[in-house]
C-alpha cells in the first residue's frame, strides 16, 4: 500500500474521529432546546423558534457524525451471507458498493452546493414564524457530505489495503 493512502486513510480517519465525538454531543444540546420548549409552553409565552432550533441541531448531529458512524462500521447491512464471508470476500464487496457511495454522495455535494449558494445570494429564509437564515445549516449539510465522501474514499482504501495485503489493521 502506498504511503499516500495510509497518510490518506490515518489523517481523514482521525479528522472524523474528532468531529464524531464532538458531534455525539449535539444531542445533549437538542434535548436542552427541547426541555426548554417545554417549559416555556408549559409556564411561559412558548417561543417560536425552538422546534426549528432542535430540527437544525438534529441535521447536524447527523451529518457530522455520519463518517464516524462510517468509519465504526455502524453503518446498516444485510448480515444474513456477508457475515459468513472472509474478509477479504467483505473487502471485495465493499470496494464495489463504496462506489456506488462516492458517486451519490458527489451527486448530493453537487445539488448541496447549488442550494447553499442560493440560500447565500438571495438570503433564503425559512417559511416558518422565526424565519430564520437558511445558509448556516445548508452550510453544516455541505461539511458534512464532504467529510462523508472523504471517510467513503478512506474506506475504499483500507478496503484495498485488505484485498492486497490480507490485513485490516490501523495505519
Amino acid at each position: 500500500m502506498t504511503a499516500f493512502m495510509n497518510n490518506y486513510i490515518r489523517i481523514i480517519d482521525g479528522f472524523n474521529y474528532r468531529i464524531g465525538r464532538f458531534a455525539m454531543y449535539l444531542i445533549f444540546v437538542m434535548i436542552g432546546v427541547l426541555l426548554y420548549s417545554s417549559f416555556t409552553k408549559t409556564f411561559a409565552r412558548p417561543s417560536l423558534w425552538t422546534l426549528e432550533m432542535a430540527q437544525f441541531v438534529m441535521v447536524a448531529y447527523y451529518m457530522l457524525g455520519g463518517p464516524y458512524s462510517l468509519q465504526l462500521g455502524s453503518n446498516v447491512r444485510m448480515d444474513l451471507i456477508y457475515g459468513t464471508w472472509s474478509p477479504r470476500g467483505k473487502a471485495w464487496v465493499d470496494s464495489f458498493t463504496v462506489l456506488f457511495l462516492i458517486y451519490y454522495l458527489v451527486v448530493l455535494l453537487i445539488g448541496g452546493f447549488n442550494s447553499t449558494l442560493y440560500a447565500f445570494e438571495y438570503a433564503e429564509r425559512s417559511y416558518s414564524a422565526w424565519r430564520p437564515y437558511m445558509w448556516p445549516i445548508k452550510s453544516i449539510m455541505i461539511v458534512g457530505i464532504v467529510m462523508m465522501l472523504l471517510q467513503a474514499v478512506s474506506e475504499l482504501f483500507k478496503d484495498i489495503r485488505t484485498i492486497r495485503e490480507g490485513r485490516q489493521d490501523v495505519v
